[in-house]
């Protein structure tokens, strides 16, 4: 036999006698296998976890399935579809109120309630609302995440300003002294195609987006209306680049070269900013809550994001699923969690840990966190919330004045929310 074909040979025998050993753990008495799916980088690094909930319950072992967050959700659905869902899967807490829709999730009211690390005491309230649908939790909070203000504190320095915009009128003046004086190109960084800076405004002005029966939108109410226009004039004001994310070249270096000096953004960027941007900026760059609407609030409100721990409704390993995110969902293990990916703990006290506590940036996103909100609690929200950013930047770039495009995007709203309201009629019907 030639050395390559013995090779192959070789390697082929290794393959079977691996995938023998394979099956034979799996079929190993006295032992009970879950599933797992991960997402994305936090698929890889609960990896490291598993073992140690493992030598805590030699009775379970767990087999963990990484999926791209790109290719997530439809697998997910899929997955579903084809009643090939795992026992626990890591969920962005926006996609529950459509699997709950599907019937796919187990109700894990009870199993919180009488388990002290995750009954509710410890997470912050924000977070927690989303993983409940009408009264029931579905979901158990495993990292978080949220928006805040990035600033070049030295250029707001320069224009008076010893502290973050803590209101929307300070906001307006810091952002109009900057441009005033020529201190930075523009004074903040709000890309047209993002829809977080737009549903951020909204959120701290009290504005819902939909009715009270989730069924159509709210956009031309006063609460939505204020902030858009407020979002909309910032641009025409000249305090904003009308660019979207693909126009912008180096986000850390036009930020240390006073392209922009401010810019809303999420947790990962704290450790972005720290690698990207040169030696020089050090101490010349911070992170605050967003501002309130007005000084009745200590803060503006921002988006309650995140994912969270679900239990497939037809798993056949409930009691040892459950083990597995109560393991999880523990603070040292958030802890750990978070030095391995950045991912912000979802338990509070958690935060007591010297790797947060200590670090000059993440305060601003442990008091943002108690000012957060879920998003309405509708399968489509993700298509309305591309609604949303399609219309700002149309109002932004003068396709559309501000009453027209607001007009225009309650009717799309209206039209997405179509079948949910041909639902929810039929359902009252049949009772």
């Amino acid at each position: 036999m030639r050395p390559r074909r013995a090779l192959a040979a070789i390697a082929a025998i290794a393959t079977v006698v691996a995938a023998a050993w394979s099956c034979a753990g799996r079929r190993e008495p006295g032992v009970e296998r879950i599933e797992l799916w991960g997402l994305g980088s936090e698929g890889e690094v609960v990896a490291e976890l598993l073992p140690e909930f493992e030598r805590r319950n030699p009775g379970i072992r767990v087999t963990l399935q990484q999926i791209p967050w790109i290719a997530a959700h439809e697998k997910l659905l899929t997955a579903y579809a084809g009643d090939a869902t795992p026992d626990v899967a890591q969920m962005g807490n926006t996609w529950i109120p459509e699997f709950v829709t599907v019937r796919g999730l187990a109700d894990l009211t009870a199993f919180a309630r009488a388990t002290p690390a995750i009954d509710g005491h410890d997470d912050f309230p924000g977070i927690r609302a989303t993983n409940r649908v009408d009264g029931v939790l579905y979901g158990i909070p495993w990292y978080v995440d949220t928006r805040v203000l990035f600033y070049r504190s030295d250029v707001l320095a320069e224009v008076g300003f010893d502290h973050a915009p803590r209101t929307w009128s300070e906001w307006t003046e810091a952002m109009a002294r900057i441009e005033r004086q020529h201190r930075a190109r523009f004074a903040i960084l709000m890309p047209t195609n993002e829809f977080e800076p737009i549903e951020t405004l909204a959120m701290s002005n009290g504005s819902r987006f939909l009715d009270a029966t989730g069924t159509r939108g709210a956009f031309e109410e006063p609460a939505f209306r204020d902030a858009f226009r407020w979002y909309v004039d910032a641009f025409r004001r000249g305090f904003a680049p009308v660019v979207g994310n693909t126009q912008i070249a180096n986000l850390y270096q036009q930020f240390a070269q006073r392209d922009f000096a401010m810019h809303i953004t999420g947790p990962w960027n704290v450790g972005e900013f720290k690698r990207r941007l040169p030696p020089e900026m050090a101490g010349k760059w911070a992170t605050a809550p967003l501002p309130a609407r007005d000084a009745s609030a200590p803060t503006g409100v921002s988006m309650a994001g995140g994912s969270s721990l679900v239990v497939f409704r037809a798993s056949r390993h409930q009691a040892a699923a459950r083990r597995l995110i109560a393991f999880l969902s523990e603070p040292a293990r958030q802890v750990r969690f978070f030095e391995r990916t950045g991912d912000l703990p979802a338990r509070r006290s958690a935060w007591s840990d010297p790797l947060l506590e200590r670090d000059p940036y993440f305060p601003a996103f442990r008091r943002q966190l108690e000012r957060v909100e879920p998003f309405p609690q509708v399968p489509e929200w993700e298509q309305i919330a591309t609604a949303i950013s399609q219309h700002g930047e149309a109002a932004v770039r003068g396709a559309a004045t501000t009453d027209a495009a607001l007009a225009d995007l309650d009717r799309v709203v209206d039209d997405i929310l179509a079948k949910r309201r041909w639902v929810l009629a039929r359902a009252r019907a049949a009772r």
